[in-house]
């Protein structure tokens, strides 16, 4: 069977627009903690923060950055590395690639804390000599709202609630502070739960579900069920940093400074029966400062307090290798490569608006051109038919002529 010249253009263009029209008309986003990274940022190096690609197991750069960068965070889409500065008394933002900073807030209590809103991408940034936590627009680093506390902070994290709530509640912006977790509605500014730590809460960690974590100042991990908000003690006995989990398993991982372990933590479901702690342990031989998981659960660092980052293999539940960094480690963060374009948050806006609109005009382009080459091939088709059967009305009329001639 012959096939008409346009077919197999028109089918072309159709797979291309269902290809198109179900896939995301945004510009792509490449989770901080990107699922396999190509990165690991490491706060607390000699000169600032140190680059470690994740393949070749090395340092390969450093982003200077002053006043003791302790936590750092990414941008969700990469592109830009957030510090807080303590002695500095400052929050910086650095452009992830080059290094460049594209604007600073000045931040009372010497910085140390931040906490990423997933969900709106605003930062929430405090210090244990301020009784406050601020709210930071991460476009111009302004202060947009500052959160009041009874007493100084000592970790931040935020649960991504929004959508299971009403429409006019924000997520929640979890605070400790001296003896309590304070829970803050990030959209009305105003306080929602208070729940009482006697042992002082200290780093707090908020993985999907409904269940918080937190460590406390006397050496204890508790979790407190997010709708309940029952206190669940877990683990006892250590001297615990900020904590780290495997978003494929639950599990929670919590560096033990005075064991020189990570204890691993099954995690616990509100209204079951809590899992005895920990599940397991990793031991390290040296005080692990943080850690940082992969968001597929392949990969796990740590900052280690000898200067060296141990790297893990998570399934198979052991350290795969070592690597030099050089300093004080305090924090890590893994992450995807930076993106070649927009190196300021306006820049990055201008080219995910510039990739949008090609974006959907590439789409009007797919809807129009098969519906008119489809026309055009029906058109082409009945002037065929019309010609054919002209030609056989004409054939008969002629007969007729030759007949009547004599021919």
């Amino acid at each position: 069977m012959h096939f008409p010249k346009y077919i197999p253009v028109f089918l072309i263009a159709l797979m291309l627009m269902f290809l198109v029209l179900f896939s995301p008309l945004v510009t792509p986003i490449a989770r901080a903690d990107g699922g396999a990274p190509n990165l690991a940022y490491v706060a607390g190096t000699e000169k600032g923060v140190s680059v470690l690609d994740v393949g070749q197991q090395k340092i390969t750069s450093t982003i200077p950055a002053t006043g003791d960068p302790h936590t750092i965070l990414l941008s969700l889409d990469a592109r830009f590395l957030y510090v807080t500065e303590p002695q500095a008394g400052r929050l910086a933002i650095l452009a992830a690639k080059t290094g460049e900073t594209v604007c600073t807030a000045s931040i009372p209590g010497q910085p140390s804390l931040l906490a990423l809103d997933k969900g709106t991408g605003k930062l929430y940034v405090a210090g244990n000599g301020a009784s406050e936590v601020s709210a930071i627009d991460p476009t111009n680093c302004a202060i947009t709202h500052t959160f009041k506390t009874k007493g100084p902070v000592y970790g931040l994290a935020v649960a991504v609630v929004a959508s299971s709530l009403s429409k006019d509640s924000g997520n929640q912006l979890w605070v400790a502070t001296t003896d309590e977790l304070t829970v803050f509605d990030t959209l009305k500014g105003t306080t929602i739960n208070n729940v009482a730590v006697a042992d002082g809460p200290q780093y707090v960690s908020i993985p999907p579900g409904a269940t918080v974590y937190a460590t406390t100042r006397k050496g204890g991990v508790i979790a407190v069920d997010l709708n309940r908000l029952k206190v669940i003690p877990l683990i006892q006995g250590g001297q615990y940093g900020p904590m780290d989990y495997d978003e494929m398993t639950g599990e929670v991982y919590v560096p033990d400074e005075q064991h020189n372990r990570l204890d691993v933590l099954a995690p616990v479901n509100a209204g079951s029966t809590p899992p005895h702690q920990p599940n397991r342990t990793i031991d390290l031989g040296v005080q692990p400062r943080s850690v940082a998981i992969t968001s597929d659960g392949q990969l796990g660092f740590v900052a280690l307090a000898s200067g060296n980052v141990a790297m893990l293999d998570v399934p198979a539940r052991q350290v795969i290798n070592t690597i030099h960094v050089g300093g004080n480690p305090y924090f890590i963060i893994t992450g995807m490569y930076p993106p070649a374009v927009g190196t300021t948050p306006q820049q990055a806006n201008i080219w995910g608006t510039v990739v949008n609109v090609v974006a959907y005009v590439f789409v009007i382009a797919l809807l129009v051109v098969p519906v008119l080459l489809f026309r055009r091939y029906s058109r082409n088709q009945r002037q065929t038919q019309g010609a054919t059967q002209t030609g056989q009305e004409e054939e008969p009329q002629k007969e007729d002529v030759d007949k009547r001639e004599g021919i």
